[in-house]
């Protein structure tokens, strides 16, 4: 496909900062990239790849398809305005007794309801109801349903391109056919689509029935720490914009903006902040900011000849683009363009990537097999291509690409070295993915939340460790996971915490956050109880007001605890200076070390981990402590010159934020509105 590994002397422009070495040789300095684009990265080009009037439009070939992407998938004068070729397709008609069958269901289901005193929820079930035996019956029609109650209530001003027969019609369509629209997942979609119906109660669990064995009491011993350190990179949210456009406006009224087809409206005709080559505050990563970023991560964590012991992605690959923008192809362009760089540019040792839900095509939506028929496999394309991409990339063996085939991308890796990664489809928990309003009531009716806890079953009857690697965040401000899976994540995080779970790691909000899972669903939180925490990655693209930043741990061998972490930023503000000369690219500056940071106000051994007790001791010391609260905000939104400060009712719902894990958790005890500083 492309030349290998780079040598990343041709590549460099300018030296790292001087700066005391930590234990694991991480440099706290600078590393500035090269201005003009490294050229040598590919072989043929659409475009003048030393041009700085546009971004590089490299030929990309996929070696799974073999195909060949054309220009027109990515030029920024060429955004189509609907994905013609591959749309999804509709569920297969309903026989009459069925019809019927699902009718009486459906009415006893609204009988039944106590919510159904409420006239507005009460007139969207109404609806739904009209919908499902559309659906069920002319599901050829369903679409046309969607886009024209779309016009009667002046829902969207784009409602043929948004929910047409080529865009989110027929997906909403297989949903409203299989929901139970009249009880709990019909109120659940009125709820978090129209906000016509209250947040229906979090569904009981039977956890007797779930788990195979009890959690051992006592616990088994902790793992004695090596004292040996590995180097582990934690990367998230590129979003690669093949259709930036330099020059563009930065700063338009809606939408991804630094794109030609979207404008600031009080200047319509002419640009008021022209897009830097580097990228924006207001814009996905363009080319050159991405593979500036990568090449400043050797350099700056010493890895340039050793490589890292392995890389955690924790998802988003493809830009923001609307729906009827995307297609596979645009989808299959991002996945294999970018996993090729991290191989060459990253150096060895594997990297485990995560889904996120962006890497979708419609954006966000994944089917559980449970849907049956044709339709369950409608998602496979992506799976098979991914998975194929890593074994391609030499980062699965052939067992875990078949597991991710047949587990929505999702896997398990046992590494020689004992630890376990498993990795989750978390569309299957977000709250944007229409296909989780299917029996709703059920916690995991994709099956995800089952694989997890078989192969956590299987590490501790091995004695092995896990890290759990994700996209979308389980808990924080309960704003983007649905309650029901989260609830029930968060009980498989207690039942093997902490001897089976070292670590999960999440993406997704773009911005440096974490929280904590505490002993019995968080009743008593404290730092006795405290047993897991998620790592959530801050982002490689700027979307929305942010710098730009990536994250490396310090991992004990032995123990996959993490000792120590430190992360990186590059200031967007700076980009625009760097228009007007080719010497030098975008500066990676060393942001913070993350025990230094904050646990200089307890005591706390250099070698122990920073583990859940470690933050909640973190958490004590900013009630007593505003101002690390100040700190962690401003970490928060990578050092961004955009952040607000956060005071106040901001201070006590961040520290009740990191100690939700759930959805439920957050909604029921948190302050609402603060957990994003964008």
């Amino acid at each position: 496909m492309f030349g290998r590994k780079l040598t990343l002397l041709a590549m460099v422009s300018a030296a790292i900062a001087s700066g005391a070495s930590s234990s694991a040789g991480i440099q706290p300095g600078t590393f500035t990239a090269q201005g003009a684009f490294p050229t040598s990265l590919y072989t043929n080009y659409y475009n003048n790849p030393t041009a700085t009037v546009s971004q590089v439009q490299p030929v990309i070939s996929d070696p799974v398809t073999q195909k060949t992407y054309p220009l027109a998938l990515t030029d920024p004068d060429t955004i189509p305005l609907n994905n013609t070729v591959d749309p999804h397709p509709l569920p297969p008609p309903a026989s009459p007794s069925l019809v019927l069958a699902h009718a009486i269901a459906q009415v006893q289901s609204i009988a039944t309801n106590p919510i159904f005193g409420n006239s507005t929820c009460a007139r969207c079930q109404a609806a739904l109801e009209v919908g499902k035996f559309v659906a069920l019956t002319t599901p050829d029609q369903g679409p046309a349903l969607v886009v024209a109650l779309c016009e009667y209530f002046n829902y969207s001003k784009t409602c043929e391109t948004s929910y047409g027969p080529l865009a989110l019609g027929p997906v909403i369509t297989q949903v409203i056919a299989n929901a139970d629209v009249g009880g709990y997942d019909g109120q659940s979609l009125c709820q978090n689509f129209l906000s016509l119906c209250p947040v229906p109660p979090t569904s009981p669990l039977n956890l007797t029935s779930w788990f195979a064995k009890p959690k051992p009491n006592p616990l088994p011993p902790p793992k004695t720490p090596s004292g040996t350190r590995l180097k582990v990179l934690h990367l998230s949210d590129a979003h690669l914009d093949p259709r930036y456009a330099t020059g563009s406006e930065s700063n338009c009224t809606s939408g991804l903006c630094c794109r030609e087809n979207n404008v600031n409206t009080a200047s319509p005709n002419r640009t008021l902040a022209p897009a830097p080559r580097y990228g924006a505050y207001l814009c996905d990563t363009p080319f050159s900011l991405l593979t500036s970023a990568l090449e400043s991560i050797p350099p700056l964590t010493g890895t340039q000849d050793t490589g890292f012991a392995w890389t955690v992605y924790t998802g988003d690959l493809v830009s923001h683009d609307p729906d009827n923008q995307l297609s596979r192809d645009y989808i299959m362009y991002a996945e294999t363009l970018i996993y090729d760089l991290f191989k060459r540019l990253l150096g060895s040792g594997p990297v485990y990537p995560a889904l996120g839900n962006h890497d979708s095509y419609n954006q966000a939506q994944d089917a559980p097999y449970s849907i049956g028929g044709y339709l369950a496999s409608q998602f496979s394309w992506n799976y098979d291509h991914v998975a194929y991409l890593w074994q391609h990339e030499d980062w699965l063996p052939e067992a875990a690409v078949e597991l991710a085939r047949a587990h929505y991308a999702a896997y398990m890796v046992k590494r020689q070295d004992g630890l376990r990664v498993i990795t989750l489809n978390t569309d299957l928990w977000y709250r944007a993915n229409y296909f989780n309003y299917i029996n709703l009531t059920y916690p995991d009716t994709s099956g995800m939340l089952r694989f997890l806890t078989d192969e956590l079953q299987d590490a501790e009857d091995a004695g092995d460790r896990v890290w759990i690697v994700g996209h979308v965040l389980s808990g924080w401000d309960g704003t983007n996971p649905m309650a029901n899976p989260s609830n029930l994540f968060y009980q498989i995080v207690d039942r093997f915490s902490p001897h089976v779970i070292a670590n999960i790691f999440f993406g997704h909000t773009h911005e440096d956050q974490l929280s904590i899972f505490y002993a019995n669903n968080g009743t008593n939180m404290s730092a006795q109880t405290a047993q897991a925490v998620s790592w959530i990655g801050p982002s490689i693209t700027p979307l929305t007001n942010l710098n730009s930043g990536f994250r490396v741990y310090e991992v004990d061998s032995a123990t996959f605890d993490i000792v120590d972490a430190h992360t990186w930023r590059s200031e967007v503000n700076t980009f625009p200076a760097l228009d007007s000369q080719l010497q030098y690219g975008p500066t990676y500056s060393y942001e913070y070390n993350t025990r230094q940071a904050y646990g200089a106000n307890f005591t706390w051994g250099p070698n122990d981990p920073l583990n859940a007790t470690f933050w909640h001791k973190v958490t004590e010391v900013m009630e007593a402590d505003p101002s690390l609260v100040t700190t962690f905000n401003t970490y928060q939104g990578k050092g961004s010159v955009l952040t607000p400060p956060c005071t106040g009712t901001c201070a006590t719902a961040k520290i009740c934020y990191i100690r939700s894990g759930s959805a439920p958790l957050a909604r029921q005890n948190c302050p609402a509105g603060y957990g994003s500083v964008q």
